[in-house]
């Protein structure tokens, strides 16, 4: 060990094929001074047993781009360094046994021409003809990706690591990190048992001991481990070599030819988690005890479905851990914890296709400072803290694993470890009907069962289906409330962030691209950009005094916002932010008529002049005391009310109790989400994220570069901005309607312009008021290109393969002007 290091740029902990594809790229980028770190061998954990099946088709456009990178490199690694890796492109056919598995693969293939994938939808014919093997009982289509395929997982990662041993990475196996180093809120190194090595970055890619890492440097890290199971047969007499890899995802399988041989494996509906206690310091490429009893069921319907399976023998019954996290998506970025402390794991069964993109990707996030295009997606600052809770880990590990091939329905919730945050109205909601939702562990109500449905024996319970689901009519009544009447939602959700200290204007004036040198009581909507003119937050700025202002946010994007703000405080800077979030209520009555209801419950004055749009102010209400803030997010005048927890629920009896005589109809987030839409309000994280320039995304209103420069010098992004003024736009935020009122939008449709793809809805719902679904997506155009000339041309939203025409808008479709918000 005379060679091993006593400082680099980079320390990686993990030899798995993550912590080897991040080492190469990282060399690839000129990093020559990377350390890769492994407690036993190179590929032990869980990439040794690795299915290896190679996907591209993800749930978006980045997620693809991601996996479609990493087909494209394994494809030329094995030239690159001599080590073979089994990469075959013999394509991946999906078939759906379902009409609705059907609906659920042809939007997919809808979406998968908008990311440059070839694919094909197949009749059932056309499946028997690509998979003769297949028994085609209640086959009811199917979808053919030629570009997917498979490879060998370990041989992936080894020629990774020579690859990056190649570029100057140094990798050294059976050393155990048993300590992270750190200082002033920054990673300063890790201990070994051969040493200590200071280091400028940190990153994570232990896998499923990724947790455990994670504690070391104070960082959460949640993610779980669970059982996976698969079967290898002996040896079936002419089977062909070129077998497509074959996903039923509704018989929660999948299989692939291997060398002569065919490998069954199961994302069954309940998992198995393991590892609770911990994983054992000797472990090594080891396997699970069998379990045959829990994969009977998944073998059973296999042998139905590829009867060749029924006459052979098994030569492998393999059970190995794999890491899951609880929304299925894998961690990725700098830990909101610890600066230059990088995580990439939990990848949730697919490893191998997501591990080439995901290590170019953080490499040029530590490269360049910030990610390189949007990646919220896997951004670990999604995470709540309380989600690395064990008891919490693994409720929801059993579920998360069989999600993988479950139905992917709209607005599908998690049924495992629930209602671990509640707001102060949680069981007045639940009197009335509510059905729950959840967001950052948030208990929310999405919809109402009215109290008649109650009555004739409804449950206020999800039935998904990607038609029109079982609450549509009830939320059309909620929506026609909102527009005509008067609607109470409880958002304490809310993430709420209060900064305050001498410089606190100074602090927001860098970080804010619009001007929050405001009177006491004004709200500013504003976005916080990085330096690309890219949105890294979308919120309200209000200020309650001279030197205390509060920042109000997604509940989904707390944690992110927080960080984003905390790093951007100068050292120098007289200026804290503090996380308020569980200490208000937040009850939202919007609608015409909220001002009639509203004022005899307070001895303010609601007038318009008197309270004007985008203001706060301290009032009275019922018995108790609240601050208003005059501000929506469906398009109606109406007031957010922000009660302290210990005052909430007086406060909603008394509205509650007012709003009969008005005719008072609680509202929940789908509603909500439906009339931001008609308002062509933007949904950050969907419409809005750090690759979308504010001026494209047609928010140039609430950016001000003439602004004064503040103590801290100008708001971030203004160069972008300008430059972006200069240049011109090169795509736009249009607003659609469908002129059929049948179909439904929900996120991801080809838009075609005037018949070709020019880009894809980001968000989609159904707009009650107005009639028909509604769209939000950017356009492609040129930079000479007016807003008449975008809007002259002919469009068509692309839905399960079928074309439809829509109208198109740069305004809002609804109250364009803001008259009804600003009466």
């Amino acid at each position: 060990m005379s060679d091993f290091p006593t400082q680099a740029r980079a320390v990686i902990i993990g030899g798995g094929v993550i912590g080897c594809s991040l080492a190469y790229h990282l060399a690839k980028l000129g990093w020559s001074d990377v350390v890769l770190l492994e407690r036993k061998q190179l590929t032990c954990g869980t990439t040794w047993h690795a299915a290896g099946l190679i996907g591209q088709l993800r749930a978006t456009s980045n997620m693809t781009k991601l996996a479609k990178y990493s087909a494209e490199l394994y494809g030329t690694l094995e030239a690159e360094t001599g080590v073979a890796t089994g990469f075959k492109q013999n394509g991946s056919l999906s078939v759906a046994i379902t009409e609705e598995r059907l609906e659920e693969l042809k939007r997919g293939a809808s979406m998968a021409k908008t990311f440059g994938l070839e694919v094909e939808v197949l009749t059932p014919s056309e499946v028997a003809e690509a998979y003769p093997q297949l028994a085609m009982q209640d086959v009811t289509g199917g979808v053919f990706l030629p570009k997917d395929g498979q490879a060998d997982p370990a041989n992936i990662a080894h020629a990774l690591a020579k690859g990056a041993r190649q570029k100057g990475a140094k990798i050294f196996e059976q050393t155990k990190v048993t300590g992270i180093l750190q200082e002033g809120g920054r990673v300063t190194g890790v201990e070994t048992d051969k040493g200590t090595i200071t280091a400028d970055y940190v990153v994570n890619c232990a896998g499923m001991w990724g947790r455990e890492v994670g504690l070391m440097a104070g960082v959460k890290v949640p993610l779980h481990a669970c059982e996976h199971f698969y079967i290898v047969t002996e040896n079936i007499p002419d089977l062909p070599r070129d077998m497509p890899v074959l996903r039923i995802p509704d018989e929660c399988a999948y299989y692939k030819e291997d060398a002569g041989k065919i490998l069954l494996g199961a994302f069954e509906p309940v998992a198995k988690p393991w590892g609770m206690d911990g994983i054992a310091e000797d472990f090594c490429f080891d396997q699970l005890p069998e379990d045959f009893d829990h994969f009977a069921p998944i073998l059973e319907a296999a042998v139905a479905r590829l009867p060749i399976l029924e006459t052979a023998g098994i030569h492998t019954f393999f059970n190995g851990p794999e890491s899951f996290t609880p929304d299925d998506r894998y961690l990725l970025g700098e830990a909101p914890e610890l600066k230059n402390f990088y995580v990439a794991a939990g990848f949730n069964s697919v490893g191998i296709q997501s591990a080439g993109g995901a290590g170019k990707a953080l490499a040029e996030w530590m490269e360049g400072g910030e990610p390189p295009f949007d990646l919220w997606d896997v951004d670990i600052r999604r995470m709540q803290p309380f989600q690395n809770n064990r008891s919490y880990l693994y409720q929801r590990a059993t579920e998360s694993l069989g999600l993988l091939y479950a139905d992917h329905f709209p607005y599908r919730q998690f049924a495992t470890a629930r209602g671990v945050r509640q707001s102060p109205l949680h069981e007045r909601l639940a009197e009335r009907g509510a059905c729950f939702g959840e967001v950052a562990g948030w208990e929310r109500a999405n919809w109402f069962l009215p109290k008649e449905a109650q009555q004739a024996g409804e449950a206020a319970d999800y039935r998904y289906t990607w038609k029109r689901q079982n609450w549509f009519d009830y939320a059309a009544e909620e929506h026609k409330a909102v527009r005509e009447g008067v609607g109470l939602f409880d958002m304490s959700s809310f993430a709420k962030i209060r900064v305050e200290g001498r410089d606190a204007e100074a602090v927001l004036q860098r970080v804010c691209a619009n001007d929050v040198s405001v009177p006491v009581g004004k709200i500013v909507y504003t976005q916080w950009l990085n330096g690309r003119g890219g949105i890294e937050a979308d919120l309200t700025v209000t200020r309650l005094s001279e030197t205390a202002f509060l920042v109000i946010t997604g509940a989904a994007v707390g944690v992110r916002d927080l960080t984003w703000l905390k790093r951007h405080i100068p050292e120098e800077a007289h200026c804290v932010a503090t996380d308020v979030t569980p200490s208000e209520a937040v009850l939202c009555v919007m609608g015409p008529k909220s001002r009639e209801l509203l004022q005899p419950l307070t001895s303010a004055d609601l007038s318009g002049p008197a309270f004007p749009f985008a203001t706060m102010q301290q009032i009275e209400i019922g018995s108790a005391l609240a601050r208003a803030h005059r501000i929506t997010y469906v398009g109606e005048l109406g007031w957010e009310l922000y009660v302290s927890a210990d005052m909430a629920r007086h406060v909603f009896d008394r509205i509650a109790e007012a709003g009969d005589a008005h005719g008072l109809r609680l509202c929940g987030m789908h509603v909500l989400d439906s009339c931001r839409m008609e308002k062509a309000f933007r949904h950050f994280g969907h419409d809005i994220t750090d690759e979308d320039h504010v001026l494209e995304a047609g928010l140039g209103f609430a950016v001000k570069p003439d602004k004064a420069a503040g103590r801290f010098g100008d708001f971030l992004g203004r160069e972008a901005v300008l430059r972006k003024k200069q240049l011109g736009l090169s795509k736009r935020l249009l607003q659609f309607k469908l002129q059929d009122a049948e179909p439904l939008l929900y996120h991801n449709e080809p838009i075609w312009r005037d018949g070709t793809i020019a880009g894809y809805l980001t968000s989609g719902n159904y707009g009650h008021h107005l009639g028909a679904a509604i769209g939000l997506g950017y356009v492609d155009c040129d930079v000479s290109e007016k807003p008449d000339d975008v809007l002259g041309s002919t469009y068509e939203i692309e839905v399960a393969g079928e074309r439809f025409p829509a109208l198109a808008s740069l305004k809002p479709m609804y109250d364009p002007k803001s008259e009804r918000v600003r009466g």
